[in-house]
């Protein structure tokens, strides 16, 4: 497992995850963090900057030429192996996984050999000190770096995966996590756990925004984000990425609820 350890982060910490090969969501959290004051040195993604939309190589180019610190995804360990799909393990025939299969191999043709070694290199955990707190940060999960943890999951697999952390890392006090696409805080199994969000598609409740999360001396944010859907959803249109995510961009709506638990309710987040 490879550790990043930022040291000690003064001020706001912006987080966020899964960019997804939307550039226009990710040009926008950059402009979000600029207009808070928040230094590169204190952004963090997720991880999965590649993914369902349609600029896999330019959303690429826009985080790395960030200076930002990135947590790997599944699909950047994909891709950096050149394995055949996106590492999610939805199951064989179901909507996610069969939808799967276009988006991932237009984002295989896309990126080059520069940027899956940058992949390759990016590391499993990023840890840092904020005030008088340890943070983690994680992809999905310690586990599996592709788990789904919602916030109606048994406490039992968050707490599997904070003793595995704990083993890795040390004591920590917060742990911050992406992957599943659904912003949520739970305080389970000893730390608060929170899952940024992603900022590449909207969160399955209806509405254009996305989600990411600011960590500041009083607790954390989880915030709503705002871009220029429509373009985003001209570029897919355009690239011939038609399965469904390019509507969800609109509608609000993911293509497929497979992957969701029966008892989860959604709603919606503050304005960012």
């Amino acid at each position: 497992m490879k550790i990043e350890d930022l040291g000690n982060l003064r001020g706001d910490v912006l987080l966020f995850g899964g960019p997804y090969s939307n550039l226009q969501a990710t040009e926008a959290v950059f402009i979000e963090a600029a207009a808070r004051g928040v230094a590169a040195e204190n952004v963090i993604c997720t991880g999965d900057v590649v993914a369902y939309c349609a600029k896999p190589a330019e959303t690429v180019a826009l985080v790395r030429a960030s200076g930002i610190a990135v947590v790997a995804g599944n699909c950047e360990r994909q891709l950096a192996a050149g394995a055949m799909d996106c590492g999610c393990g939805f199951e064989a025939g179901t909507t996610c996984d069969l939808l799967s299969a276009g988006w991932y191999a237009h984002a295989d043709q896309a990126i080059g050999t520069e940027d899956r070694a940058w992949m390759a290199d990016l590391p499993d955990v990023v840890v840092f000190n904020h005030t008088d707190r340890r943070v983690a940060v994680i992809h999905g999960g310690v586990t599996d770096i592709a788990r789904f943890l919602w916030s109606v999951s048994d406490e039992a697999a968050f707490g599997e995966e904070v003793a595995l952390l704990r083993a890795e890392v040390g004591d920590v006090d917060i742990v911050v996590a992406g992957h599943s696409g659904l912003a949520f805080e739970r305080e389970v199994a000893g730390v608060r756990w929170i899952n940024a969000g992603v900022i590449g598609m909207p969160p399955h409740d209806g509405t254009q925004d996305t989600a990411f999360a600011v960590l500041s001396e009083r607790g954390v944010a989880l915030l709503s984000l705002r871009y220029d859907a429509e373009a985003a959803f001209a570029d897919m249109q355009k690239a011939g990425l038609r399965q469904g995510y390019d509507r969800a961009l609109l509608s609000g709506r993911w293509p497929s609820e497979d992957v969701l638990p029966d008892q989860l309710h959604l709603g919606p987040l503050a304005s960012g």
